[in-house]
């Protein structure tokens, strides 16, 4: 999943060991926004590309809803969504490739 902004950075914060997210700044706002990801599924930090996040898990299905609630949670309201664009999209899907 990958960070989009135009303006104000979106900070996020891995927390409980790779089991929840917090999400800062989106849009400028102060709220904190808190998803707690599905069982079996785990959250990093991509070390080669600065804005994205890495998702894993055993279960598709599982780690699909755990990337539509932080899509959902960072939707943009009473705004036109065609200018607004800002938030964490799906970039990719797939299998994680092991390295030699």
């Amino acid at each position: 999943m990958r960070f989009v902004y135009a303006h104000f950075p979106i900070n996020a914060s891995i927390t409980n060991n790779g089991t929840a997210i917090e999400i800062r700044n989106f849009l400028g706002e102060k709220k904190v926004r808190k998803v707690d990801m599905l069982e079996g599924v785990s959250i990093v930090r991509s070390e080669k590309v600065k804005d994205e996040l890495i998702l894993d898990g055993n279960d598709v299905e599982l780690v699909s809803r755990s990337c539509a609630l932080i899509n959902q949670k960072c939707h943009v309201k009473n705004k036109d969504i065609r200018k607004f664009l800002d938030g964490i999209y799906v970039s990719e899907k797939g299998a994680i490739a092991e390295e030699e």
